[in-house]
């Protein structure tokens, strides 16, 4: 186990999902990356994105107005042999739309290492 504190959050974060783009949150938390941890998506952006999840035909689906996305979570290996832009993996890095909020968060950091 590793212990991670969090140092801050970026808000209004632009996640592109499919061709969806939704503003999320992310708490910043201070801990050594590991590739083999992916980054989950937590309840508020599940609910932004209207999600509704079929577990028995395995699937996840986001919509926005009356447009939606579904994605087959019976695909989600890293390496899946039948990748196409339906299937769900996990995110590895976000999205560069979030470096103007480095900036700030680097700054909060700063203070709270120094307080």
């Amino acid at each position: 186990h590793s212990i991670s504190r969090p140092v801050g959050v970026a808000e209004d974060v632009f996640v592109k999902v499919g061709t969806f783009h939704f503003p999320t949150d992310f708490v910043v938390v201070d801990f050594d990356a590991d590739p083999h941890v992916p980054l989950i998506l937590g309840r508020s952006f599940l609910k932004t994105g209207r999600a509704l999840i079929d577990v028995v035909e395995g699937e996840l689906t986001i919509r926005v107005g009356k447009e939606a996305i579904t994605f087959n979570l019976d695909q989600t290996s890293r390496y899946s042999a039948n990748y196409n832009d339906m299937t769900a993996n996990r995110i590895d890095v976000i999205d560069m739309a979030c470096e103007e909020y480095s900036q700030e968060v680097l700054g909060f950091s700063d203070v709270i290492a120094s307080g």
